[in-house]
């Protein structure tokens, strides 16, 4: 019987759960993050079988958690090469005649699976609605529910990891910033938090990310997986990252670090250092600008108005945008904080009108 409904696959009573992956062992967002959290011996078992190249579009990857647990089955279904690249047809195609043939092997009579590449893979809902009904729905003596696409979740309702992670000097570090950040009681996105670990990392503490320069200023991937760690434990509202995040520090979180940062001066240090450089500038905006600027002078070698606009010209159009007395002030703020060396600006100290300040 196949039937499609709407809900929380998670909490689908079934025997075996399909989930949506790539073949390169990465659950970074969506369904797969979410079953990266609820289910992290399968997320081991999923990345060792990449590593030996058994995760292939066509194939499902299979991982029995036990006679006795609830779902026994975890169909781990290529939708997508690479994480990424979208999904294709032709990949959900090929996976639902093998996701027949490992129904069949296991004698499976109930499964719950996810609108296969219709989500962050990208491919239409009514077309592969229809290659689920044409693969399963002569599946005799078998219930197929098929969960269709809805709003993303709440960042709230998503499962954490089961064990909580242990604290690091760079994870309390990051928690403190976070919380020296949301002192006023505010949330902070994605693109906050990446600037402060920027930040963090450019204060000292080697956070092991290797930032690069995207569209809205220095960004490092690793970090998602960081904070995607950290959440229902240290941070709430980081999400599956298919939608809004609105993260905050969870009760004790802050006790808990700087307690453990007691005996981690250095990085302590490294986190009140980089809180100092972000006074002001504590919006979306503003931590884009600063971090750009910091960005140009530091790793794109500008040394003056000319080289520094210029490269802004060449990162995107959004930066050529940007006011030169929002610049300015962003440029004041990082040589009088010490974020840069007097050495790294080689023209004229920025000269601030006396309302730039909080035009910017």
């Amino acid at each position: 019987m196949l039937r499609f409904v709407r809900g929380n696959l998670l909490e689908a009573p079934v025997e075996a759960l399909v989930n949506t992956v790539n073949t390169v062992g990465v659950m970074g967002k969506g369904v797969a993050l979410q079953f990266k959290r609820a289910f992290p011996d399968n997320y081991q078992a999923y990345v060792k079988a990449c590593e030996r190249g058994q995760v292939q579009i066509g194939r499902i990857f299979v991982y029995d958690r036990g006679p006795l647990a609830q779902p026994r089955y975890i169909f781990n279904f290529p939708t997508k090469k690479h994480w990424r690249h979208p999904s294709r047809m032709e990949y959900v195609e090929e996976g639902l005649k093998d996701l027949v043939c490992r129904i069949q092997e296991l004698r499976v009579r109930s499964i719950a699976l996810p609108p296969l590449g219709a989500g962050n893979g990208g491919l239409p809902w009514p077309e592969v609605k229809q290659r689920i009904q044409e693969a399963l729905e002569a599946l005799e003596g078998v219930e197929v529910w098929v969960y269709e696409p809805v709003e993303n979740p709440k960042a709230h309702s998503i499962v954490p990891l089961k064990t909580k992670p242990r604290l690091t000097p760079a994870r309390a570090a990051l928690l403190k910033l976070f919380g020296l950040y949301g002192a006023l009681g505010e949330p902070l996105g994605r693109l906050e938090a990446q600037k402060l670990a920027y930040f963090l990392q450019e204060a000292g503490l080697d956070l092991k990310l290797d930032f690069a320069c995207k569209q809205f200023g220095p960004y490092a991937e690793p970090l998602n997986h960081v904070l995607a760690r950290l959440e229902g434990h240290y941070i709430q509202g980081f999400g599956d990252r298919t939608g809004i995040s609105q993260i905050r520090l969870k009760p004790q979180a802050l006790d808990e670090a700087v307690l453990f940062l007691a005996d981690y001066p250095k990085a302590d240090e490294a986190a009140t250092r980089a809180a100092d450089w972000v006074k002001g500038f504590e919006t979306p905006y503003g931590l884009e600008l600063l971090a750009t600027v910091h960005w140009a002078v530091r790793h794109e070698g500008a040394r003056d108005w000319a080289s520094l606009q210029k490269r802004l010209q060449a990162w995107n159009p959004r930066k050529a945008t940007f006011p030169k007395t929002h610049l300015q002030v962003a440029l004041d703020a990082l040589l009088k904080r010490g974020a840069l060396r007097p050495e790294e600006w080689q023209d004229r100290p920025p000269k601030l009108p006396a309302n730039v300040a909080q035009e910017a």
